[in-house]
């Protein structure tokens, strides 16, 4: 079992997920479309300014033990998502302890 993070990793991914960050949700009224057409899950969004800032939230999230996704661009920043209902409740968790 992995060790947990250390409370500083919480306080800023709180700190990163306050600034810009989002939860979305599956929809499962949507499910019954099928998963060819609906292919959307839970995930967690932080948003970042700059590559910098990216660099930071990757290695939190990788010292908190997620696995991060692949970065995407969304309008000027880059976005850093976290995929799984797992995930995404242990995170939420995570920020909400880091207080």
């Amino acid at each position: 079992m992995a060790r947990p993070p250390r409370r500083r990793t919480a306080k800023e991914l709180a700190r990163f997920f306050k600034k810009g960050g989002c939860v979305r949700f599956q929809n499962e009224e949507r499910l019954r479309e099928g998963s060819q057409s609906y292919k959307k899950g839970d995930e967690v969004r932080i948003m970042a300014d700059s590559q910098e800032d990216l660099h930071s939230i990757r290695a939190l999230l990788m010292d908190a033990g997620f696995a991060p996704g692949r970065p995407f661009i969304k309008g000027r920043r880059f976005c850093q998502p976290v995929y799984g209902r797992e995930a995404v409740t242990r995170f939420l968790l995570l920020i909400t302890k880091g207080r």
